[in-house]
């Protein structure tokens, strides 16, 4: 037996409890879960056997506990290798995730898995710390996924599953799923200072304390950054946490606060025949009196408990957040004397109760893993759309106030039929009540819808540390509750179609995952998705829409190798052929539909006092309108870092951003706007926002 491996059951027998062992043994998925709180989890003392014993000697063991080829869950050994821009790139550790922005820093990223655009967080569910980020009928658009809060250094793990199979995954999670732990507490303190090109500079304290029974860890970051912009982004945030924890005993709990501010200019995209004309640089803006500022306050609570009976797990927590946004797309298109500003305003009090409960019982011989959920969510939100000249406001749009209600029951068990075929089903029921009062009364309302899904995943194997998976299921995303209840366009006036309240997907998808060579772990999945209607950014409004039936097909590949103690390579590669399916005489292309994604992560550590990493991401070209006459190019960026061990409690880092000074764009878009002395009815052309222009970061980090 690996000594790691005795290591593991030794602290087994010493919780007393055969439950932890036999889902260890049953479910890697919940001994990962269960290694969050037990006191030699991922962020404690002593943690690198732990690890290797993950990471190396034990790859192949989610051959037989995984349910699909595509989930998998990524280590803060892995997340701190990797050289960000912006937080929420962190999230492309996820195979086949693309993230990128196109304005401002303080808004919520854009999201590309699957064939999708998923726009701010349409169809990929995102939890931080057990937290839903994606905010429903929210200002700017659906699903909104503002991931400007997370402090990279208090990343847990990422844990993420592909496609709508998994019965405890509800709205937002059709394309998949992603879920970032935060740690409980730190080995040591952490002083960290950044200094870079573009305006950029970051400081950040973070360390943990044991306090009676328990830890109280805290940690503050300031930041401020001006990017490579004509007018300065002039971007600057906080972030603070303070937690309290406990884990001794069959009963783990943290009490955790979180506080985010966040204020900025942007420059959003712009018109290609404005830089070919010199009407604008390529790094300027249409209009400079863009921007935004936002702030979310969170309480949360987490618990655990583990005893004869099975595994009980609560999470509760309450989210205010506010944002303002001004933003300009079509310029004068609208309004030729004033421009074409607008500003998204969202301010909400999200609330969420989660509790599950994980037994294993037998019947007639066989041993069956079972969880039963309950999640509750409401959200109390104020939003409105105005129009304004230079942040200023000229008149009111809409204004809106909405509740919205929803309850997820879902049930699911794992039964090991024979040595090498397991199944797993399960179901989920979702109840989602809207009630609208609208600043126009006819777009007034209450709505009430429910769906029901099953989901069915089928594994073969292992035969020679290779595993074999079928998956079927369906899920969900919801839509604006405006859009349920409104009538009447409250800009034009015109009639428009209530959408539906909730919208099924249905998703299939067959794959295999090896371990057979020494450290690598390697996974292939075909999959189709399809989705009763597809969700669509609206280029003038900022906002998404309801529109017509759509299929997604394609395959992911992905392959981590650790071939030594000091060189990790991650690489994956996803295409996709997206289309409408019902019949148009436009055409079937999706528009801002992703086809091909890749990235390749080399990191080297262990070999003395030197350290580095290197990442290179390919974002694949996508059809712009729907007849695929116009298309975006592909984007190749390639970011990396060296560091220096000073001593056991000091490191230096010199970080590279866009180091091949790419002039690629972010992202693309078709659609009409209007310049000076253009049309009235203005032009269509491709609109975009470039990356980023080559940067370099100094920083220095002490632990104590």
């Amino acid at each position: 037996m690996h000594e790691n491996e005795q290591f593991f059951e030794e602290k087994c027998v010493e919780k007393r409890t055969k439950l932890i062992f036999t889902l260890k043994r049953q479910s890697f998925r919940n001994s990962i879960l269960l290694l969050a709180w037990m006191p030699f989890s991922i962020d404690a003392a002593g943690v690198p056997t732990l690890k290797e014993m993950i990471i190396r000697a034990n790859l192949r063991e989610l051959i037989g506990t995984a349910n699909s080829a595509s989930e998998g869950t990524v280590l803060k050994q892995q997340l701190d290798s990797r050289t960000v821009y912006r937080p929420g790139e962190l999230l492309e550790t996820v195979p086949g995730l693309i993230v990128t922005q196109h304005s401002g820093e303080g808004k919520a990223n854009q999201y590309f898995l699957r064939g999708f655009n998923l726009d701010h967080g349409t169809d990929l569910r995102i939890t931080v710390d057990g937290m839903l980020v994606n905010q429903r009928s929210h200002g700017h658009g659906q699903g909104w996924s503002d991931t400007n809060f997370i402090i990279p250094e208090l990343s847990g793990n990422v844990q993420y599953v592909k496609g709508p199979y998994y019965a405890n995954q509800g709205d937002f999670s059709s394309a998949g799923a992603v879920s970032m732990s935060y740690v409980d507490k730190l080995p040591k303190g952490i002083a960290s200072y950044g200094l870079g090109q573009q305006g950029f500079m970051r400081g950040l304290i973070a360390k943990s304390h044991e306090t009676g029974k328990g830890h109280v860890l805290y940690a503050l970051e300031l930041l401020t950054k001006d990017g490579p912009w004509i007018k300065n982004e002039d971007f600057k945030k906080f972030n603070a946490v303070l937690r309290y924890s406990q884990d001794s005993g069959p009963t783990k709990f943290n009490v955790t606060a979180m506080g985010y501010g966040g204020k900025w200019n942007s420059t959003d995209q712009i018109p290609l025949r404005g830089v070919v004309n010199g009407y604008v640089p390529r790094l300027g803006a249409i209009d400079p009196s863009d921007g935004g500022e936002s702030h979310r306050f969170s309480l949360s609570g987490a618990l655990q408990h583990v005893s004869r009976l099975g595994t009980t797990q609560l999470n509760l927590y309450t989210v205010h957040s506010n944002l303002a946004l001004f933003s300009n797309f079509t310029y004068f298109l609208d309004d030729p004397v004033n421009g074409d500003q607008f500003s998204q305003i969202d301010k909400r009090f999200q609330s969420a109760l989660n509790i599950n409960h994980l037994w294993i019982n037998k019947i007639g011989g066989l041993e069956i893993e079972n969880t039963a959920g309950v999640q509750l969510q409401n959200d109390v939100i104020d939003n409105g759309l105005l129009s304004t000249k230079q942040r200023q406001t000229l008149s009111t749009t809409r204004r809106d106030h909405i509740n919205e209600n929803s309850v997820g029951i879902y049930y699911q068990n794992s039964i090991q039929w024979l040595e090498k075929f397991r199944t797993v089903a399960g179901v989920r029921s979702d109840y989602y009540w809207f009630d609208v009062d609208s600043s126009l009364n006819v777009n007034s309302g209450k709505r009430y819808d429910s769906m029901t899904n099953p989901k069915l995943s089928l594994i073969f194997g292992p035969w020679a540390q290779t595993e074999f998976y079928v998956n079927y299921g369906s899920g969900f995303h919801s839509n604006d509750a405006r859009g349920t209840t409104a009538t009447v366009d409250p800009k034009s006036g015109d009639p428009v179609n209530r959408v539906n309240p909730l919208v099924r997907s249905t998703g299939y998808e067959a794959g295999v995952r090896t371990g057979i060579i020494p450290g690598l772990q390697a996974s292939l999945a075909v999959f189709r998705l399809d989705l009763d209607s597809e969700l669509l950014f609206v280029g003038d409004a900022g906002t998404t829409e309801a529109s017509r039936p759509s299929r997604r097909e394609g395959f992911e590949i992905s392959a981590f190798y650790m071939p030594s103690d000091w060189l990790t390579i991650d690489l994956d590669y996803a295409l996709a052929r997206a289309h409408f399916s019902d019949p148009d005489p436009s055409g079937d292309h999706i528009p801002g539909a992703i086809r091909g994604a890749g990235k390749l992560a080399v990191s080297v550590d262990n070999i003395g006092r030197l350290f580095g990493n290197m990442q290179w991401r390919y974002f694949g070209k996508r059809s712009l309108i729907e007849d695929n006459s116009v298309q975006s190019n592909h984007t190749i960026t390639l970011n990396g870092q060296i560091g220096y061990k000073i001593g056991k409690n000091v490191q230096v880092a010199v970080q590279g951003f866009n180091l091949l000074n790419s002039k690629a764009h972010a992202i693309d878009y078709y659609y009409a706007s209007r310049l000076p002395g253009e049309p009235a009815a203005g032009v269509k052309d491709l609109h975009f926002h470039p990356i980023e222009s080559r940067s370099i970061r100094v920083n220095l980090v002490a632990n104590f």
